[in-house]
């Protein structure tokens, strides 16, 4: 296993282009099937890159601001003392693993924007501490977010009303989905394998440590005049308090009233809420969002590249022909298996959970109901699938790579075979669901 490691890292690392490179390779790659598949003209694949560009800018936004206010969180006074205290705990490179294993993987199942940034926290953190080689904490800090918790945008969306699919399958709630007792031991099985499969691995003969440049020390400001009213009011901690807890009203009015529903919205809105709370002023929440819009930046520039492809792939018919020819060979018993697998290999396309369902799901669904497979099983299937095959697509990495300072190519050769070993976990999962019915 370890001399099946040390291979992919170096392989990655001497051939893994960058996120950006991928996308434009990708472009192409699907240009050219489209042509060469669907026998569609040039024009015709440049014209439906065109029309996709613009097709995901509420979705990008959403998935934006759950970074955003997830990112913002974990840059609170509160949550960087609790990361701190964490990293004190551990002293040797096995229980740092395990410390930003568990708690990366807690705060992946929470909201993946959170996790992002408190596993690259905690991970820098323990790398000031602890002498472990820094990439492969990074990359056990990103092994989890495969999990799929309550941020997960497919369960969140099918379980909202109004949803483009509720005329078709209705209204299918995460008590089916997410939070179905056998999601739940899959969840947890993830945990114990990811945690052993990172103490399998050996540090480097030489390995990188996090070297930071130390602190310059502070320089000296001349004596300022008393701070002007706008500077007070930067600096207070009311208006910021005010809004959270307008929000927080608002969130606690919708479950009195059993209206509250767990959706991309409200989940950003408590994230909102909790960062408002939790700074200390206007000033201190602004200085963390500019932190935050640098760490996205990835996200915002490629996420367009990312709907053009899919502009491409729907209106070329190359998702249409992909799935249909799995399910051509599908049986309900082997329906979810393939149903994860074709989520995976699309994800590598189009890294949108929502997105891809948008383009997936009608397809999919269809046939479940066809096959009498279980939709809520086959639902789960494909949002396992779209979240197992971001370990090896660099696009979601790349909030956690800024905070960390590394590059994908520095993380990914361990990523490859955590890909592989979760996959036989969450593939032999709907396997016997299926078997079992």
């Amino acid at each position: 296993m370890d001399f099946i490691t040390r291979f992919s890292v170096r392989l990655v690392e001497r051939y893994l282009p960058s996120a950006f490179v991928l996308a434009l390779a990708l472009t192409a790659i699907v240009f050219v099937l489209g042509i060469g598949v669907e026998g569609r003209s040039a024009m015709e694949m440049a014209r439906y890159w065109g029309d996709g560009f613009a097709g995901l800018f509420k979705f990008a936004m959403q998935m934006t601001l759950v970074l955003l206010t997830g990112y913002i969180l974990a840059m609170t006074p509160v949550v960087q003392r609790m990361i701190g205290a964490l990293a004190a705990q551990a002293s040797t490179p096995r229980q740092a693993l395990v410390i930003v294993i568990v708690t990366s993987f807690v705060c992946y199942y929470l909201n993946w924007g959170f996790g992002m940034v408190a596993g690259a926290v905690l991970a820098r953190e323990v790398g000031r501490r602890v002498a472990v080689h820094f990439p492969l904490i990074v990359a056990a800090a990103y092994g989890g977010e495969l999990v799929r918790g309550p941020s997960s945008s497919i369960p969140l969306v099918i379980a909202t009303p109004g949803h483009f699919m509720e005329s078709k399958i209705g209204i299918v709630s995460v008590a089916q989905t997410l939070y179905a007792p056998w999601n739940i031991a899959l969840t947890l099985a993830l945990l114990a394998v990811l945690v052993g499969f990172f103490l399998m691995q050996k540090q480097p003969p030489c390995p990188r440590l996090l070297h930071e440049e130390a602190p310059k020390a502070p320089q000296q400001t001349p004596d300022r005049a008393a701070p002007s009213p706008a500077e007070r009011v930067e600096h207070s901690r009311l208006p910021t308090l005010a809004l959270g807890l307008l929000v927080l009203t608002y969130l606690a009015g919708q479950i009195a009233e059993s209206r509250f529903a767990i959706t991309l919205d409200t989940v950003i809105l408590l994230f909102l809420a909790l960062g408002l709370v939790l700074h200390p002023n206007a000033d201190a929440y602004t200085a963390a969002a500019r932190k935050a819009v640098t760490a996205a930046a990835g996200i915002i520039v490629q996420f367009p590249l990312y709907a053009g492809i899919a502009g491409m792939m729907t209106a070329s018919g190359l998702v249409t022909s992909f799935s249909n020819t799995i399910i051509s060979v599908a049986t309900p018993e082997s329906f979810p298996l393939l149903t994860f697998l074709s989520a995976g290999l699309v994800n590598l396309f189009i890294p949108s959970g929502g997105g891809q369902w948008a383009i997936q799901g009608p397809i999919v669904m269809e046939a479940a109901y066809a096959l009498g497979a279980n939709p809520a099983h086959t639902i789960m299937a494909f949002t396992w699938g779209d979240g197992w095959t971001n370990q090896i697509q660099p696009f979601w990495a790349l909030p956690l790579l800024g905070v960390a300072g590394l590059s994908a190519r520095d993380i990914m050769g361990y990523l490859v075979i955590w890909l592989g070993l979760s996959g036989v976990l969450i593939a032999g999962t709907f396997t016997a669901l299926a078997v079992l019915g």
